[in-house]
């Protein structure tokens, strides 16, 4: 009696330890969709202490965050079949936004990157009359 008690039990803790919820189930294919190039996503790196955007990239791209090295490393195809492979170096100051955008229309090959001009040209222009 005992041993059936525990198979039974074994049973019923296996069974439960594999069943997924819906919104893990959602959330692999998503990210298998985002990571095939089926998706398009928008990229948002800001900066936490001035509130600026310093970048922004739309497209069908595969994102990874390495965390040992504490960058984003962002995959796009181009219109020839080739690779490209940005990486962006986050910091305590430096945070990123990625949306689902559900655009459906828009072209695999094609992405875009947007910087925002203030954070890379750091001078004040003075006028002299």
């Amino acid at each position: 009696m005992k041993k059936v008690f525990l198979i039974i039990t074994c049973m019923l803790v296996l069974l439960l330890a594999g069943c997924v919820t819906e919104a893990e189930r959602v959330s692999y294919n998503l990210s298998q969709e985002a990571d095939n190039f089926n998706s398009v996503r928008q990229l948002t790196v800001i900066n936490c202490i001035g509130g600026d955007v310093l970048f922004q990239m739309t497209g069908k791209m595969s994102i990874t965050a390495d965390t040992a090295d504490n960058q984003l490393e962002v995959i796009v195809e181009d219109e020839n079949g080739k690779y490209q492979k940005h990486f962006i170096g986050l910091s305590d100051n430096v945070t990123y936004v990625v949306e689902d955008t559900g655009i459906n229309n828009v072209s695999k090959y094609k992405y875009t990157l947007n910087y925002n001009p203030k954070m890379w040209i750091p001078i004040d222009i003075e006028t002299i009359d």
